[in-house]
Order: structure tokens, then sequence, then C-alpha cells
């Protein structure tokens, strides 16, 4: 074997659906390929039998779309849709670019694609799905009339059917041949998944690397819930353009998917291996309910043994304390074991992931639900990464983002408060806080879907306010909720913050004093010791309240619910 060989790329016609499953573009003849990451030399069968992950330093090569669909769909189940425009229905060559026409033909035979995009009909892990795959060997896949119109044409069809869409994207942006044409396709397929969406469907898309231009200013972004892989590079403008405009090198990671996770751009990063069985699960979570109904640990009667009738004869201020104990169960606590496969979704798609806010898709007793809560630590390190639950505007706009998705997709929402307020720093006003909290309140009090809130800790002013505008609210025995801290009343009024305890009885922030006040509905009891091990003589508690309580107001209309809604506020 010739050495000038051994890293040749070759391309051969592919005659059938069958050989393209078979044929490995981008595989050199050799049996050795160097990585263009690592640069490593590697076996070739080993990349192409792994998923096209380089074995050495894990990074991912680019698939082409028939392998990519058959990675992720269920054997047999692909529909190919549209895979060959006519000619009459689409301009070849708008612009009459020299040698555009010539260069098509070419990748046409080269690839055996008619276009940068294949689009179809399969299943994923049985849940029929609308699925669209780009493919960077075609002119890097950018989007053209053809692309625009076959994913257009996709997603309408998909509206018709009632079927959700997954697009992978993998994309240079704007196909710079056709020119304006080329152009008003973002806008195209952007209104075929506004039709999409408003009709109550579901839609993914998936970044691959790369995704740029016009693609993600357009259909990538687009999503209901929205993943990449691993170290994708995905933006508006490319790198070097950027380094170019601003004159400086840009930092390492700049504009790869693990940057657009922490600044609340895309919900999950998701590796090969699991992206079928991911994809999956969330179909499953927007298509049916799951009939496995999750009992209480323990016998109900045998748990509650440990919890007698709530206790009056604590203080305001021990309660205080008690709901600022360390050892004291944390939103996540509640999440892990009152539902089950819970899938975490981040950002707000503005700005940023807010760790001190944790959301996403889950079951409870078989039916699909979303679930926020304000997450402290357990250690100093995880309560710096938290911010001690003291949420940006970011966190209070990612909750938003998940109650609106619910509103969508009909799933009640379960929240559970437990802040000392709302994050008060500089870069917090700049974002908008106060607008950030006021919007959760104004779009809350008319979610057309079931909302209850949980005091389970701290209930810091309108920091816990912008998750509790509730159908009902609930507080745990300990817990305490009130305008602000007991330290701020009593430096505020009395000048004086060693007064804390004092103010704490007179500002009723307890949980029994807010239940005389008919400020909230429900006090569940605590073991005289509450922390993690003691949890499940609580979680029986809320489990059979919040059975009650998804009954009771799923069977209301939304004009019901939403009247009730106000109609509780209005008394207060």
């Amino acid at each position: 074997m010739r050495l000038h060989n051994m890293f040749k790329k070759t391309g051969e016609k592919i005659t059938s659906i069958h050989s393209r499953n078979r044929r490995k573009p981008e595989a050199p003849e050799g049996i050795l390929k160097k990585c263009n990451k690592c640069g490593a030399a590697i076996l070739t069968d080993e990349v192409i039998n792994g998923k096209y992950i380089c074995p050495k330093c894990h990074g991912y090569f680019r698939i082409p779309a028939y392998k990519r669909i058959e990675l992720v769909t269920d054997a047999g189940s692909f529909e190919e849709w549209d895979a060959k425009i006519d000619e009459g229905e689409r301009p070849e060559n708008p612009l009459d670019f020299r040698g555009y026409t010539e260069k098509v033909k070419a990748l046409r035979v080269k690839t055996g694609l008619d276009e940068a995009v294949v689009t179809g009909k399969a299943t994923i892990c049985g849940y029929p799905v609308v699925i669209g795959v780009c493919d960077g060997r075609f002119m890097m896949a950018s989007m053209g009339h053809a692309v625009g119109e076959k994913i257009t044409r996709a997603v309408e069809r998909a509206t018709e059917e009632r079927l959700p869409v997954v697009l992978f994207t993998c994309s240079g942006g704007a196909r710079m041949q056709e020119g304006i044409i080329s152009l008003m396709q973002m806008a195209k397929t952007s209104a075929a998944l506004k039709r999409h969406s408003d009709a109550g469907f579901l839609y993914i898309p998936v970044l691959t690397d790369p995704t740029t231009g016009g693609v993600t200013a357009s259909f990538a972004m687009l999503g209901d819930i929205i993943l990449a892989e691993p170290g994708a590079l995905i933006g508006f403008a490319g790198p070097r353009v950027i380094e170019q405009t601003i004159g400086q090198k840009l930092p390492e990671g700049f504009q790869r998917a693990e940057f657009l996770l922490e600044h609340g751009f895309v919900d999950r990063i998701v590796t090969r291996d699991e992206m079928k069985e991911v994809l999956g699960q969330i179909l499953k979570m927007h298509t049916v309910t799951d009939k496995k109904k999750e009992d209480c640990p323990e016998k109900k009667k045998e748990n509650r043994k440990n919890i007698s009738a709530v206790k009056e004869n604590v203080s305001a201020w021990e309660r205080v304390l008690k709901s600022r104990e360390k050892e004291r169960p944390v939103g996540k606590d509640y999440i892990d074991r009152l539902f089950t496969d819970f899938v975490e979704l981040h950002g707000d798609r503005y700005y940023k992931d807010d760790p001190a806010v944790v959301g996403g898709i889950a079951y409870f007793h078989g039916k699909a639900v979303t679930v926020i809560a304000q997450c402290k630590g357990k250690t100093t390190k995880e309560n710096l990464e938290r911010n001690f639950a003291m949420p940006s505007p970011e966190g209070y706009r990612k909750a938003l983002r998940l109650m609106k998705q619910a509103e969508k997709f009909q799933r009640p929402v379960i929240c559970f408060v437990d802040t000392p307020g709302a994050f008060c720093g500089m870069e917090a006003e700049e974002r908008g806080q106060g607008e950030a909290i006021a919007r959760n309140l104004y779009e809350m009090s008319a979610l057309k879907v079931p909302v209850l809130s949980i005091v389970i800790g701290e209930g810091g002013s309108g920091g816990a306010l912008a998750l509790a505008v509730a159908d009902e609210v609930w507080m745990m025995e300990n817990a305490v909720y009130s305008v602000l801290s007991p330290e701020g009343f009593a430096s505020i009024l009395w000048k004086d913050s060693k007064r804390a305890s004092e103010a704490a009885g007179v500002m009723r922030l307890t949980a029994a004093d807010l239940k005389e006040l008919k400020m909230i509905e429900e006090i569940i009891r605590e073991p005289e010791v509450y922390r993690e091990d003691t949890m499940v003589p609580v979680l029986c508690e809320l489990e059979e309240k919040m059975e009650h309580f998804l009954e009771q107001y799923g069977s209301l209309s939304e004009k019901q619910l939403t009247d009730r809604r106000y109609d509780r506020f209005r008394r207060m």
C-alpha cells in the first residue's frame, strides 16, 4: 500500500438504499485513517463500526445521512419522502452561477444523494416520527431551495399526519450560489415549524457538527427540546469570521455544544450511543401514558407511624432555623423520589442555564408532568454551583419556558420552592431580575394546565412567589414563606438585624400561620428529624395528596382552571 494513498478519500456511486446503508462514505481505500482531531492513525473499520467515533480521542466524525437514519430508527421502518424533487419544481441555478450546475451533478454521482437532506417517516423505539437528516458531503449541507423545500414538505406532512419531527442538522448555512432564494428558505422552514407547533406537535432538532449560519438562524434553534452531539460547532457566524471581525483569537470551546448548553440554548448533550434511547424516551413522554403506577416504597400506614400531628409548640424562629438546616432534603431529592424517568432540560434560550433552578419532564404515577425545583446544594461546592438556590433572571426564564412547554403539551406543572430569595447582584439587575419575576407571575396566572407549588424549605419573597402562582400552594411543616427574611425585616423596620428571632414571630411566616390566613391549602407533616433518609413517610403523604390534586384539577376545563386560580389570588 502506497503511503500517499493511505489517507485518500474516495467516492463511489450508490445505486440503492441498501447499498447506501452498507456504504461508508469518507472511508479511505486503505485500512488506516488519520483522525482530523487528534492526528492519530486509526483503523477505518473500527471507526465505521464504532458509529464514526475516533477510538483514540473519542472525537466525532460526520455521519452520512442514511447511516444516521440506520443508527437512530427502528430496522426497516424508514420510508423516504421526496427522494427527488422534479427539476420543474425548483430553480436549478437561479443566479446562473458558473460551475454550480456541474458541481451539483457531480455531487449527485459521488454521494448518491439528490440533495443535502434526506427526509421521511420512521419509528424510533416504536414511536412514529418524521425525520430529516442533513448530509455534510453534499455542499456542506448548505440550504438552497431544494433543502428548504424538502424540510418544509416534511414538516407540513408531519402536521397533516399529526406526527412529531426530528431533524438532524449539519450545515454551513445558506447556499451562496442561490442568493436571495437561499435566504428565503430560512423564513419558509420557520413558518412551517410555527404551524406545526401551533397545532400542538413536538419538534426536536439534534445539532451536529457543524451547525452554522442560516440553518442555526432558522430551523435548528426552534425546537421544543434541543439536543446536541458532544463537541459540535454551533453558531450563527463562523469562528474565522468572528475572529476577523473582533481582531482576536476566540477562547477554547467557544461555540461548541458545551458552550451552548452553559449559555442556555441547548437542553441536553447526547452521545451517539444513547441518542436513540433518549429520543425514544422523549417521544414516549409526548405520546402515551406510562401504565406503570409507582406505589409508595412501603405501606402508607406503616411509614406514617413516625409522623405525629403538626407540632404547635415550636417557635417561628425555630422553624426558620429548621427550614435552613443543611441536612434537610433539597428540591432534587423530591424529584428523584417522587417521579420516574426524569429528563432534565436546560436553558432559558436567551443567555444562560441557571443551576439554581432544575426542571424537566417526568412521570408521576404514569402521567407525564413538568417538574421544576429551586435547588440548594448539599455541600459547599454544590451550593456555590447552585448559588445557594438564589435564581438569576435566566433561572426564572427557564422555569417559564418549561411551563409554557407544559401548557402546549397539556402537562400539569409541579414546582418545589426553596430559596432565600432571588439573587441580588449587579449582573442580575443588568439582565432584568424584576422583569423576569414579573413575567412569571403574569404568565403563571393564566396557564391552562394544573399548577401545584410546594414550599419545602425557605420561601423567600418574590423569588419564591415566581414559582408559586398556583392552583394550590402547600408547605412542609417546618417551611417558611414571607415577604423577606426575618433578618431583613428587622434591619429595615427596626434598624437591627439581631432582632431577627423577634421579627419571625411578628411576620406570621410559618405554615400554620399561612394556613390560618388562607394563603396556603395544605401542611405536610414532617418527622422530628427530617433528612434524606427519613423522607419515606413524607413522600407517601405527598404522593397521596398529589394524586388527588391531579385528579381534581385535571378534570376542570381550561376556563374553570384559570378562573379558579384568578379568584384564589383575587381574595387575598
